[in-house]
C-alpha cells in the first residue's frame, strides 16, 4: 500500500503537469503585458500623452481579456496547484479590471480634447461610438459589458444554469472576436508589426482553447464512457451515485478531495457539465459522487435509472491531503460539504492513516446528515474523534445541537500539534469563513487551512483578505506597465 503523502501511483501518473502558483502570478501579468512592449517596439506617428494612456489600456484589456479564456478553472496546468476556489474568484476579479480597462479605453482617449472644446469632445466620443471604422470595437465592449454585469447577477435571473453557461461562451467569444478585430484595423500600433501578429497568435489560441474545452472534451466523454451502477439515499433529498468505467474505459487517476464535471445521457457534452466532488477513494475501483438536490439538473438526480451513461471529465481540484501524509488532520464538512470530506475519510481508511483524524460535520437538521455508520465504523480502523451536529433539535437526535463555534473547535485541536496539523473544511460560504478564521484564531497557520465552497465567491475570511491583496497586487503590476508604456512614449 502506497504511503498517505503522495497518492497512489496511479493517480499521481495521471495527473496532468500543474504550475507552481507563483509561475502562474508571474506569467498572468507578462502576457497582459506583452502588447505594449510590442508597441513600444513599433514606430508609429507622435501623438498626446492621454491618447498613448488609452492605447495602453485597450492593449492591457484586450490580453486580459484573452487569458479569461484559460482561468476558468478547466485547466489544471493553470488551476492544479490553486484549487478551483482561489482560480475562478481571480476570474471574477479579472473580469471586472477588464472592463473598466475597456470602459476608459474610448473615455481616456477624448479627455484632452474635452479638456480644450467640451462640445468637441462630446461629438468625438460619439463619433468613436457611431462611426463604422470603430463598429468591431463597439460590439466588443456591449458584450463585455452584458458579460459581466451578467454573471454578477447571474443567480437573479430567470435562466437555466446550462441557458447562462452558453450566453456566457457567446458574449465572452463576440467580446474577444470583435476586440481583436478592433485592435487590428482601427488600433494606432497593432495594424502592422509584431503586435499585430500578436493578437493574431492570441485569436489562435483562443479557437484552440474553445476547441479543447466544447470539441476535444465532448470526444473523450463519447470515447470514454461510465455507466451508473447504483443511486442511493444517504440523507433527505441527498444521493449518492455509484459510477463504474464502461468496458474500454481507464480507471480515473485522481486523488481523495478531487472533483469531476458530470454529465449524463444524452445530455454528454461540456455545455451541461456540473461540478461535483468525489466522494471515494482512489484505491476503489470507479467513483462515486455524493449530491444534494437542490436546482435544475440536481433535482433529478435520484430518478436517474442504473445503466445511465455517464460523462466524466477530471479530475480537478487542490483539495486534498497531498504532501500531509505525516500530519494530523482535521476533517470539517457542512451540509453536502460532507462530499469531499468522505472521499478523504474513506481514503484515510483505505490507506490506514497512523496520525490522528478529528472529523467536524454539521447540517440544518439529523436528517441532513448523511453517511453516519460509515463515519462511526472508521473509528475502528482510524484514530478518530468525531463531532456530529445538528444547527436545530430534535427529538430523535442524541447528538450535539448548534454550531460549530470557537470552543467546539479548540475541542477539535485538544491535544494536536497546531503547527503538524492540516484542516480541510467544506461547506457555505460563511461557515467556511467563521471556522477558517476560528482555526487561524486557535493558533493554526494560515497555511495549514484549506477550504472549498459551494460557490466561486470571493469570501471574507482572513485567508480570503491575503488572497485579495495578492490580487490586488497583479492589477498593480498592470497599471504599472501601463504608466511604464506612458512614461516610453509620452
Amino acid at each position: 500500500m502506497q504511503d498517505a503523502r503522495s497518492g497512489t501511483a496511479t493517480a499521481d501518473a495521471r495527473q496532468p503537469p500543474r504550475l507552481p502558483a507563483g509561475v502562474v502570478a508571474v506569467l498572468y501579468p507578462l502576457v497582459c503585458i506583452a502588447p505594449l512592449v510590442l508597441a513600444v517596439m513599433r514606430d508609429v506617428a507622435p501623438t498626446v500623452t492621454w491618447e498613448i494612456a488609452a492605447a495602453g489600456l485597450g492593449l492591457v484589456g484586450l490580453a486580459a481579456m484573452a487569458v479569461q479564456f484559460v482561468t476558468s478553472g478547466r485547466f489544471e496546468i493553470v488551476s492544479g496547484r490553486l484549487g478551483i476556489d482561489r482560480v475562478m474568484a481571480f476570474h471574477k476579479t479579472a473580469a471586472w479590471w477588464v472592463l473598466v480597462a475597456l470602459l476608459l479605453h474610448p473615455v481616456v482617449y477624448v479627455v484632452p480634447t474635452f479638456v480644450a472644446d467640451p462640445a468637441l469632445g462630446v461629438e468625438r466620443f460619439w463619433a468613436y461610438h457611431t462611426l463604422p471604422h470603430y463598429r468591431s470595437g463597439v460590439i466588443a465592449l456591449s458584450a463585455l459589458i452584458l458579460l459581466v454585469l451578467g454573471s454578477a447577477v447571474r443567480k437573479r435571473l430567470p435562466l437555466r444554469y446550462e441557458t447562462w453557461r452558453a450566453a456566457h461562451l457567446v458574449l465572452a467569444a463576440v467580446a474577444l472576436g470583435a476586440g481583436l478585430h478592433h485592435a487590428v484595423t482601427a488600433g494606432r500600433f497593432s495594424a502592422a508589426g509584431a503586435l499585430n501578429g500578436y493578437w493574431w497568435a492570441v485569436g489562435a489560441a483562443v479557437v484552440a482553447v474553445v476547441a479543447i474545452l466544447y470539441g476535444w472534451r465532448w470526444v473523450q466523454l463519447r470515447l470514454r464512457p461510465w455507466r451508473l451502477a447504483s443511486v442511493s439515499k444517504v440523507a433527505d433529498r441527498m444521493w449518492e451515485l455509484d459510477i463504474q468505467p464502461a468496458e474500454g474505459t481507464p480507471p480515473l487517476g485522481y486523488r481523495a478531495g478531487q472533483f469531476v464535471w458530470m454529465t449524463e445521457g444524452a445530455r454528454r457534452f461540456p455545455l451541461f457539465d456540473h461540478p461535483f466532488s468525489i466522494a471515494d477513494s482512489p484505491e476503489r475501483p470507479g467513483l462515486s459522487l455524493i449530491i444534494k438536490e437542490a436546482g435544475d439538473f440536481t433535482n433529478g438526480i435520484g430518478k436517474l435509472a442504473p445503466g445511465t451513461p455517464i460523462g466524466i471529465d477530471g479530475p480537478y481540484g487542490h483539495f486534498t491531503l497531498e504532501g500531509h501524509g505525516d500530519d494530523a488532520i482535521l476533517l470539517i464538512a457542512g451540509g453536502v460539504g460532507i462530499a469531499p470530506i468522505m472521499g478523504l475519510l474513506r481514503d484515510l481508511v483505505a490507506r490506514g492513516h497512523g496520525q490522528p483524524v478529528r472529523l467536524a460535520y454539521a447540517a440544518g437538521t439529523p436528517e441532513n446528515l448523511a453517511c453516519l455508520d460509515e463515519i462511526a465504523a472508521a473509528g475502528a480502523k482510524l484514530d478518530l474523534r468525531p463531532l456530529l451536529l445538528s444547527e436545530t433539535p430534535s427529538p430523535d437526535w442524541t447528538g450535539e445541537t448548534g454550531w460549530l463555534d470557537r470552543e467546539r473547535l479548540s475541542g477539535m485541536l485538544d491535544g494536536l500539534d497546531k503547527q503538524r496539523t492540516v484542516a480541510l473544511i467544506c461547506g457555505p460560504g460563511p461557515m467556511v469563513t467563521a471556522v477558517a478564521d476560528g482555526l487561524i484564531d486557535l493558533g493554526m497557520p494560515m497555511d495549514r487551512v484549506m477550504y472549498e465552497r459551494f460557490d466561486y465567491s470571493e469570501g471574507a475570511s482572513r485567508l480570503d483578505k491575503r488572497l485579495r491583496w495578492r490580487f490586488i497586487g497583479i492589477g498593480l503590476a498592470l497599471a504599472a506597465g501601463v504608466a511604464g508604456f506612458v512614461a516610453i512614449l509620452g
